[in-house]
């Protein structure tokens, strides 16, 4: 059994936290082939994507209070159980529909590794120093979707579409003894919380109506429906509409994942030089420089892969920012109920991304326009959150903490 601050620890929650971006990035090379062989356009595949976000939203309002009452560990458990069947539901699924109903299942199994990864990190190292371990773990993690679509395009090319979904399996099968006899509790039991469902509205409200957990929410889901804009999107502009080979589409999503690496670097370096206000606020002002530049560029009528990959690298250098402190900004001062704000931070990025990415399937023209609108828009409304939302709460808290402090 591994020792919860040992840095193995942190690798292993790593590992289980990369289900997520593996289950979302490693067939997006594979989804006009998809198409193809399933016989139905590429707005239904893109339903595929926008339908595991709502599933993973859903699935996060009650693993983390579940979490929160039974422990970290059997939710996660339970979890990844489930998606490793859901996984050869997609893998063998003979329609669309069949692959609908797979990549929901899969998304309810799915948002255990994510939310309950979180959460682990936060009762371990506190609200400071959870910041700069979730900044590591993340350049960690980062391995997964840089490899992912590669590897997806290799096995689309080997072995059809539906091997995607085998090794996916394969992943889950491999983790769960990790899980199970590797991984500690990392819930001490006397910070167990009740899963009467008075108990559970209770935590939502009170985090709802919580200023500074709802203003690094939504800066985190602004810049995260952009990121999802391009997931949801690209695979058909740059393939079906610029003529990339998918080969070549995992090579530049391996130039995606390059800039949420610098990002997620800078972000440890500098957590506690800088504080996490000032690089939430940076970092929102890259990712609106990122998505505003491929905007100006197809709306300008530049349609080529450089003009949509060069951008959205910027783009993801905000996010390797962004992410790591937005999520520490929103559990910071709620350790009695870290499972709960994991799940409500989960769901409402999840639910609006998943709008955001069926609205990109749904107008898309054939061209790169619409997908990079939609990030430019993110990146904006970001910025218009942090400062609208997490600075003036940050203020006001500071100005608590002061008050308190000269009594």
């Amino acid at each position: 059994m591994l020792r919860l601050t040992s840095p193995a620890t942190v690798v292993t929650l790593a590992a289980l936290t990369a289900l997520g971006p593996l289950a979302t990035d490693m067939y997006l090379p594979a989804m006009p082939a998809m198409a193809e062989a399933l016989d139905t356009g590429p707005d239904q595949v893109q339903l595929t994507l926008s339908l595991y976000m709502a599933g993973f939203a859903a699935a996060q309002l009650f693993c983390g209070p579940f979490s929160d009452r039974f422990g970290r560990k059997p939710v996660m458990i339970a979890g990844f159980s489930l998606f490793l069947l859901a996984s050869l539901l997609c893998a063998f699924a003979p329609s669309i529909e069949w692959l609908l109903a797979g990549r929901f299942l899969q998304a309810l199994g799915g948002a255990t590794g994510p939310v309950l990864g979180r959460a682990a990190v936060r009762d371990i190292y506190g609200p400071i120093e959870a910041g700069r371990v979730l900044s590591y773990m993340a350049s960690t993690m980062s391995l997964a979707p840089a490899v992912a679509p590669i590897v997806g395009a290799g096995l689309l090319l080997l072995w059809g579409w539906e091997s995607v979904f085998v090794l996916l399996a394969i992943y889950a099968a491999a983790m769960l003894p990790l899980l199970i006899l590797a991984l500690p509790e990392p819930l001490p039991p006397e910070r167990r919380q009740s899963i009467h469902p008075k108990a559970i509205v209770a935590n939502f409200r009170m985090l709802l109506g919580q200023r500074t957990f709802m203003g690094y929410t939504l800066t985190n889901a602004a810049a995260f429906s952009g990121l999802f804009a391009y997931l949801s999107g690209s695979s058909f502009v740059l393939i079906d509409f610029l003529g990339v080979s998918p080969f070549q589409y995992g090579l530049f999503f391996t130039l995606i994942v390059a800039g949420f690496f610098i990002g997620t670097l800078l972000s440890g370096r500098y957590s506690h030089r800088l504080g996490r206000e000032r690089l939430v606020g940076l970092a929102t002002l890259v990712c609106a420089a990122g998505g505003s530049l491929m905007a100006a560029l197809s709306l300008s009528g530049v349609f080529a892969a450089w003009a949509v990959v060069g951008p959205h690298v910027i783009f993801m250098v905000g996010m390797g920012v962004l992410m790591p402190q937005s999520m520490t900004g929103a559990l910071a001062h709620n350790p009695h109920c870290a499972g709960a704000a994991s799940s409500l931070f989960g769901f409402l990025q999840m639910t609006i991304a998943a709008v955001v990415g069926g609205a990109v399937g749904q107008f898309h023209d054939g061209t790169s326009r619409t997908m990079a609108i939609v990030v430019a828009l993110g990146g904006l409304l970001a910025v218009a959150s942090f400062v609208g939302l997490v600075r003036p709460a940050e203020r006001a808290m500071g100005a608590q903490q002061a008050q308190g402090a000269e009594r």
